[in-house]
């Protein structure tokens, strides 16, 4: 019984040594397997009988010649058939040394470009970024919503990276966006102060130009009597020369706030 026990061990060992040995000499990814082979002389060795004469003493005291066989080992040139496989891959596939049967290297007919391997007759495998058979076409990542930019996604050759909008900047992650802090001791009020100044300014010259209209207005009421009789004296002519001057600072005050009034319409704090 024991001996039965051994037997499907036996043969589950010789069919998986026949297996293996044929996968071995076939290879993978081969088409056709060729057996020729070539003679090869080598030298054996053999036992060669020899005869060897000599005299003996016969009957009747006589000599006689006879002989006796000995051996001794020769050698001699023998020649034998060699079995020499060749293997012939299938397309779009080859061998990568001499020494191997196995066809396991790839050949792509178009080069794979952006750093792309050959992993599959004629297409590549290619590196995050691209894509195509030749590895030859940018991937947009900004395309899809996987990109993880919270305000702008900038795509370039083989990668992208995000951006923030004005006020904004990135934060440590280099995906998302913060507001942008002042920096110590600005003044953001300090902004709009030309304007207020302008205002201001404004304001105190219609004051004053209102203050010189209302003096300007008492200074020429007596210049409705200037046909009284001569003895009112010169008086009203000093009071009109004076009126002539308040108007040359009503005047230069009016250009001052036309131009005030350009300036503010072009100032855009």
């Amino acid at each position: 019984m024991q001996s039965l026990g051994c037997l499907p061990w036996g043969l589950l060992l010789i069919l998986s040594t026949t297996s293996t040995e044929g996968f071995a000499q076939a290879g993978r990814r081969v088409c056709a397997v060729g057996q020729p082979s070539r003679r090869s002389a080598h030298t054996e060795s053999h036992v060669q009988p020899v005869y060897q004469p000599y005299l003996t003493t016969c009957q009747g005291h006589r000599l006689c010649s006879t002989y006796r066989t000995i051996y001794r080992v020769a050698y001699r040139q023998r020649y034998r058939q060699v079995p020499e496989p060749t293997a012939s891959c299938c397309p779009g596939w080859s061998r990568a040394n001499g020494h191997t049967l196995g066809c396991n290297r790839a050949l792509c007919w178009e080069p794979c470009q952006n750093g792309g391997s050959c992993a599959f007759p004629g297409r590549c495998s290619c590196p995050p970024g691209w894509t195509g058979r030749a590895c030859q076409t940018d991937v947009d990542e900004c395309a899809s919503q996987s990109h993880g930019c919270s305000q702008l996604c900038i795509n370039t050759a083989g990668s992208f990276h995000c951006a923030c909008q004005d006020g904004f900047s990135l934060t440590a992650d280099d995906k998302g966006c913060q507001p942008l802090v002042p920096l110590p001791g600005t003044d953001t009020s300090s902004q709009a102060g030309p304007s207020s100044e302008m205002k201001e300014e404004m304001k105190d010259l219609r004051s004053r130009v209102e203050a010189l209209e209302q003096k300007l207005q008492l200074v020429l009421a007596p210049f409705h009597n200037l046909m009284l009789p001569e003895d009112v004296g010169a008086d009203p002519i000093s009071r009109l020369s004076h009126s002539l001057q308040q108007l040359d600072r009503i005047d230069s005050l009016s250009e001052q706030i036309s131009f005030l009034e350009e300036r503010l319409e072009t100032c855009k704090c």
